[in-house]
């Protein structure tokens, strides 16, 4: 099928990918028993956050697996590309964005991701797993203060997860914004989450009234905050 008639699909929240936000990819994914990865660069294959994720989809009408990075050669292994693209849906994890960007970029998995999305693999992921997608946002993966970072740029705006909960983001952004260093951006919530097909926004969706998202602009030299009206999923 020509790749410009696939519905190109990212779902992002702002720090949160529970049950809930697994459950809603796998249906974004119009599949009875979806293949989803979770693929955790961010966090260098930590086992802690793979086994999370087995158990997070125990219960759940999906195939998980896991895309590892930090890995040895072995003959019957098949490639990054193999995996990803026989997917329904892939799912980055949240952590260290700046490093996970320089993994995939030395091993490719950048260009295979695109491939995946214009293929027309629902593409997903909260905090890092969120920021990626954007042209570009700020990241804390650096020592002492948070800094620009270029990402893939698969939607052409930047980004700002963990809006309100995490001190020093939403002030860092907003100078970024007024300086120019930043375009017009969407900001999450960590548990609200934005639905993009074809490159824009579809539907805001949140686990509960308390958390939100926003499109954040400039206009006459101030930051116009915009509150996108979300459906509450359980």
């Amino acid at each position: 099928m020509d790749g410009n008639l696939v519905d190109k699909t990212i779902f992002v929240t702002g720090g949160n990918f529970g049950q809930t936000y697994i459950k809603y990819v796998a249906g974004l994914t119009h599949k009875t028993n979806p293949e989803i990865c979770l693929i955790p660069t961010a966090t260098a294959d930590n086992p802690e956050n793979i086994n999370s994720w087995y158990a997070l989809c125990a219960d759940l009408p999906i195939r998980p697996s896991v895309l590892r990075t930090f890995i040895r050669s072995s003959p019957g292994q098949k490639s990054f590309e193999e995996i990803l693209l026989n997917m329904d849906a892939i799912i980055v994890g949240g952590g260290n964005t700046l490093n996970m960007l320089a993994i995939w970029e030395t091993q490719g998995i950048d260009r295979i991701l695109k491939k995946a999305y214009r293929k027309g693999i629902v593409l997903a992921g909260g905090s890092a797993g969120s920021l990626c997608w954007f042209k570009s946002g700020y990241t804390d993966s650096r020592p002492k203060v948070l800094s620009h970072i270029t990402c893939l740029g698969f939607l052409d705006f930047s980004h700002c997860p963990h809006y309100h909960s995490e001190a020093g983001r939403r002030s860092a952004f907003y100078e970024a914004l007024l300086n120019g260093q930043l375009q017009s951006a969407y900001a999450c919530d960590d548990m609200a989450g934005l639905l993009f097909v074809n490159g824009k926004l579809k539907k805001a969706v949140s686990l509960n009234n308390e958390n939100n998202s926003y499109f954040l602009s400039v206009s006459d030299g101030e930051i116009k905050e915009d509150l996108l009206q979300a459906l509450i999923i359980h």
